[in-house]
């Protein structure tokens, strides 16, 4: 094993070569970040309908609504599927159909190394569904706030128009999504209620059915003038003034600490590897003391 004395003089003997390493990967590292293209980010706050007193879950459940668990923090009820709305495939083809998302990722495809690469072999194909979702996927975030029931929606792109309307168009695809399934489940039910009362002859039976009857009616009364069955929105969508994707001060910070860091890890790790244990260890052949001519004739 290297001793430290050893290994920290060779990292003080090589100091100039380290700093001037770190001042280039440094430099070449902020002109990466400026470099990078920025995005603006809108932001939309919204909190689960269930919370409030006037929600619809509350209004066509028998008893008040009870959350599932104090230590559960998961998404539940008309929310949960509201979330799940957001990334889904109808979402994405919402999307392509509604915005330009579609002619952005295009437009970003044909740049670059890539869209060289693509258009060289003929590669190139137009934007569908998939491309839609996965770049949803990707960028969209929904995040729980730790001090309240809100949930914060994030949609960050270079155009800030495209970013506020994409947001808006899907709270309203998911909201509408959750609203149209509580109607046509109300529907169903409506129906089947008054096809099974028509063919029923027994007068307990068919007042039963009656109470049944009346309360899918109601739910779906409820569902169709309620305009918020599963989030409802705290604060609008909107988007920053200034861009302010990625961060640019936090990323060279980080830089500042790390490329040093890295650096100094890097050249103790060479001299590690180049150390040779048998060198250090090896006995050092003694020396005798030489005699003088007249010493050694009188011998």
């Amino acid at each position: 094993m290297m001793p430290v004395q050893l290994l920290l003089s060779g990292l003080w003997r090589r100091r100039w070569p380290l700093l001037g390493l770190t001042a280039v990967l440094w430099t070449a590292g902020v002109a990466l970040v400026l470099a990078m293209p920025r995005a603006y980010l809108a932001q939309a706050l919204v909190a689960p309908a269930e919370t409030t007193s006037f929600a619809v879950s509350s209004l066509l459940s028998p008893s008040p609504f009870a959350p599932a668990g104090l230590l559960d923090t998961r998404p539940n009820g008309n929310f949960a599927v509201y979330l799940g709305a957001l990334r889904s495939p109808e979402a994405a083809a919402v999307l392509l159909r509604d915005t330009g998302i579609g002619a952005a990722l295009a437009e970003r495809r044909r740049t670059g190394a890539g869209g060289a690469f693509r258009g060289l072999f003929d590669l190139d194909r137009p934007v569908d569904a998939d491309d839609v979702q996965d770049w949803l996927e990707r960028n969209l975030a929904v995040t729980q706030s730790l001090a309240s029931v809100t949930w914060t929606l994030e949609l960050p792109h270079a155009d800030p128009a495209l970013a506020l309307a994409m947001l808006r168009r899907l709270h309203a695809f998911a909201e509408a999504k959750v609203r149209g399934d509580l109607a046509e489940q109300a529907g169903r039910r409506v129906a089947a209620l008054e096809a099974r009362i028509a063919r029923e002859n027994d007068l307990f039976l068919r007042n039963s059915l009656y109470e049944l009857l009346a309360q899918q009616q109601r739910a779906g009364l409820v569902v169709a003038a309620d305009e918020v069955v599963a989030a409802r929105l705290v604060s609008a969508p909107m988007v920053e003034a200034r861009p302010s994707l990625p961060n640019r001060p936090l990323l060279i910070a980080l830089m500042t600490v790390a490329v040093p860091i890295a650096v100094l890890l890097g050249a103790a790790s060479l001299l590690l590897l180049r150390f040779d244990p048998t060198a250090a260890t090896a006995p050092r052949r003694r020396q005798e003391p030489e005699l003088a001519p007249g010493m050694a004739s009188a011998d």
